[in-house]
């Protein structure tokens, strides 16, 4: 295996072999061996593990940052580079935090606390419990100001009921100790470590945890940083691809499986692959009968809702929008894939425009995940004509793609039916006598024709909903809309990156038709059955958000918002603050 002295995605990926059989079974033995003994660990012990795993992550984090802006080709002195200390060291950090202050509840209250009140909503299926989980605390308040979030549990919990949804692995009455296996992500450097502490500190279970090839160069870093698991026995890491994966999701020690990826490979996992795999599908035959959660992605929907834009507004939504395809060049579950407008909206001409001129100032990026070259192909030889491209294909960077005026009829098209994953997205119009015609339109479309339940985001104007009429309309969409997460102004992602949070698809999906999967991670309050989340956010924010493919100290702001987040403190929101402001 690798060592934790590696420094450069060459050098890591050149020498990171893949596991042997014998590696990856001693490690699971290990596992297997140590699993009752996790279940044993007090909360406190818990705590005080959360705290040395914080610690040691914020010693790497600037060398974790650094190693994906070199695999990533990124200039570390242009503002897009400080994406990686956001979506790496700023996420686990955050969710170290989180979980240590939840498992404080735990010790003293039994479970974690709301900060928020919890009502009941009536839904068509029985009274609904929703809980108002963001912000947390001031500093939330601060940093995201006017955002809320709330989770809507499954239909037929109760307010009464809801406290005995949450922590319920601390509240057994048998812990059974249980291997999980979690296949790291290769396109976001924090998927895979929150994958794994949710495992542990969630749902109470020992990890053994898989690099993906396109990032292999955070193992050292993993091992480094996890030192305290690894050393009391709960935590490995081993190396490989898609036959080491295999091996070990067919491992008799290994219990359960958890997966962010696509659903090709979880349909290849649990079916098996090729013809095989496909006619097992069709008989409903899986070769595991594991728990296997999984998130797998989505054609995700943006709604911009007509309104009375001015020019300000178009400006600013056009780099909210622009910012939801090019964050990552791409490579994101959450990136927005198909902007739906209402056909009438004498604006809509006018936005599209904007972000292609959004688009063409921001640099292309290396397309590093591997099958983009493909993808886009496949994208522009369907779109030939309409297909408008932003930046010059050179070497191994791809340009911006948008193709607007999608039919919206076209079931097959592969906008609606494919998740491009590269920096490609689509365009469509639908017709509708008023808004709220074209809301109810809208929200059916996404439910109906675009593949995943992942996240969707709408787009409102505080003007429109001036509107009594388009008001209800937005709030029946947002009730109607069969997604994990449901933002309103900003992008879906910030499901992903509040952390507190559930993120993963809108249940009931099957192996059969696993879309956007099944299951949730991040959800530091530890409810059991949450249906969805929706985060609710102003039209037009500033400071501008650090996310923002145009911000302008994003490369110098992230490092310092990852460092508050190990050791929150007044005394650093001015400098945080002074940056932001000129974003």
């Amino acid at each position: 295996m690798t060592t934790a002295a590696a420094v450069s995605p060459q050098i890591v990926t050149g020498s990171a072999r893949a596991s042997s059989r014998a590696e990856m079974d001693a490690a699971v033995a290990a596992l297997q061996e140590s699993k009752g003994a996790w279940t044993a660990v007090s909360v406190r012990e818990r705590r005080e593990i959360l705290g040395e795993l914080n610690r040691r992550f914020l010693a790497v984090a600037d060398r974790w940052a650094n190693l994906g802006i070199e695999a990533e080709g990124l200039d570390r002195e242009h503002p897009g580079s400080g994406e990686e200390a956001l979506v790496g060291p700023y996420f686990i950090l955050r969710n170290l935090r989180l979980l240590r202050e939840s498992l404080l509840d735990v010790e003293t209250h039994g479970r974690p606390r709301i900060p928020g009140g919890v009502r009941t909503r009536q839904s068509p299926q029985g009274p609904q419990a929703v809980a108002r989980i963001f912000p947390i605390d001031l500093y939330d308040r601060v940093f995201y100001a006017g955002v809320t979030a709330d989770v809507w549990m499954e239909p037929g919990i109760t307010e009464k009921e809801l406290p005995q949804t949450q922590a319920v692995a601390y509240h057994a009455s048998v812990r059974q100790g249980r291997v999980a296996l979690v296949l790291g992500a290769g396109n976001v450097s924090s998927i895979g470590p929150m994958d794994a502490l949710y495992k542990l500190f969630v749902e109470d279970q020992v990890v053994v945890f898989k690099t993906h090839p396109v990032n292999v160069y955070l193992g050292p870093l993993m091992e480094e940083a996890f030192q305290p698991l690894i050393a009391r026995g709960f935590f490995r890491v081993v190396y490989g691809g898609a036959e080491e994966g295999a091996y070990l999701c067919r491992h008799p020690g290994v219990d359960e499986i958890h997966i962010t990826g696509s659903d090709r490979t979880y349909e290849a996992i649990v079916f098996g692959p090729g013809e095989e795999g496909r006619r097992r599908k069709e008989a409903d035959e899986p070769l595991l009968s594991k728990r296997f959660t999984a998130e797998l992605g989505n054609v995700s929907p943006v709604i911009v809702v007509p309104g009375p834009w001015d020019e300000g507004d178009l400006e600013y939504q056009a780099e909210n929008l622009a910012t939801m395809l090019t964050n990552n060049a791409g490579f994101n579950c959450n990136a927005g894939r198909v902007i739906v407008q209402h056909a009438a909206w004498e604006k809509r001409g006018d936005l599209l425009a904007r972000i292609g001129r959004v688009l063409s100032q921001i640099p292309n990026r290396r397309a590093y995940y591997p099958g983009a070259t493909d993808r886009f192909d496949a994208f522009l030889a369907a779109h030939k004509d309409t297909a408008e491209i932003f930046g010059v294909r050179a070497g191994d960077k791809l340009p911006w793609m948008m193709i607007p005026n999608l039919d919206p009829e076209k079931r097959d098209d592969i906008c609606f039916t494919t998740e491009a994953f590269c920096g490609v997205f689509g365009e469509t119009g639908l017709e509708a006598a008023s808004v709220p015609e074209y809301l109810d339109r809208a929200v059916a479309f996404c439910n109906e024709r675009l593949w995943g339940t992942l996240n969707v985001t709408l787009i409102v104007h505080p003007g429109s909903l001036k509107d009594p009429e388009v008001k209800r309309a937005v709030e029946r969409g947002i009730a109607n809309l069969r997604y994990g997460t449901v933002s309103v102004n900003h992008w879906a992602a910030v499901g992903y990156g509040l952390v507190v949070t559930p993120w993963g698809a809108f249940p009931g999906h099957t192996a059969r038709d696993i879309q956007s999967g099944a299951g949730f991670v991040h959800n530091t309050l530890m409810f059991d059955r949450p249906q969805k989340t929706v985060v609710q956010a102003p039209f037009y924010v500033w400071p501008k958000p650090v996310w923002f493919s145009t911000h302008k100290t994003a490369h110098r702001l992230a490092p310092k918002l990852y460092g508050f987040e190990a050791a929150p403190s007044m005394a650093k929101l001015p400098g945080i603050l002074g940056l932001a402001v000129r974003g």
